[in-house]
């Protein structure tokens, strides 16, 4: 870390200097990990604040694997540096009304068995299933069995799968994970109150129309290799 500063002195200076003089930016120095966990474990708010307006947070990103966010309910993609530096200057990002791709998951990881098994046995599943352009939102009595962690493992693979997002909503488990990452009481009560409020958080009886729905079954896991 230290010859990164020294080799990038200038560039430093300048990025400390438009972190004090710039509103709603924040500069998050070398050392702290990749750009998608700092998203994930740092930056994303869940439900963030506007001008004294409430909005879901959203988020893009120049990192393919920016969808890993999404395992907190942030809708969040890959995109190109045109169109960041375009949402960086408070332009809105355009793009057609895709098709959403239920992910029925049911059942838990069996003994042996880990997240890296889950997902290549899912990416399996959703590339015959053909996700290309399209958003897939995993809901199912599985999720219950699902640490944020493995949600974000799930999130992360959107890139492999083909699909632009995939989506886990919002319920007692995204709330436990804030509060390990050191998310304020308050705006994790804000998470709560507005989710619950705005038909954004899980409750397990939601009738959604997919455009189609996948189902998979985690018992059924066994330990897997890609090669």
């Amino acid at each position: 870390v230290e010859l990164e500063y020294e080799r990038n002195k200038e560039r430093y200076e300048l990025l400390k200097w438009a972190q004090k003089g710039l509103k709603n930016f924040t500069v998050v120095p070398p050392g702290m990990g990749i750009c998608h966990q700092v998203n994930l474990e740092y930056l994303a708010q869940g439900i963030t604040i506007r001008d004294g307006w409430l909005f879901p947070d959203t988020l893009v990103g120049t990192d393919s694997h920016t969808p890993m966010v999404n395992g907190i309910g942030v809708v969040g993609w890959g995109v190109g540096g045109i169109e960041a530096e375009a949402a960086m200057l408070g332009q809105p990002i355009f793009f057609t009304c895709p098709e959403v791709i239920g992910l029925k998951l049911a059942g838990t990881i069996p003994a042996g068995c880990t997240a890296t098994d889950m997902v290549l046995s899912i990416t399996k599943v959703l590339r015959e299933k053909g996700v290309v352009g399209k958003f897939v939102e995993v809901f199912g009595d599985g999720l219950d069995n699902l640490t944020v962690t493995d949600r974000a493992t799930i999130a992360n693979m959107s890139p492999e799968f083909g699909c632009t997002v995939t989506y886990f909503p919002i319920d007692n488990r995204t709330l436990e994970y804030m509060h390990v990452t050191n998310r304020s009481p308050e705006q994790i009560k804000i998470v709560e109150e507005y989710s619950k409020e705005n038909l954004l958080w899980r409750t397990g009886n939601e009738k959604i129309a997919y455009s189609s729905v996948v189902e998979f079954d985690l018992s059924t896991l066994e330990p897997t290799v890609s090669g």
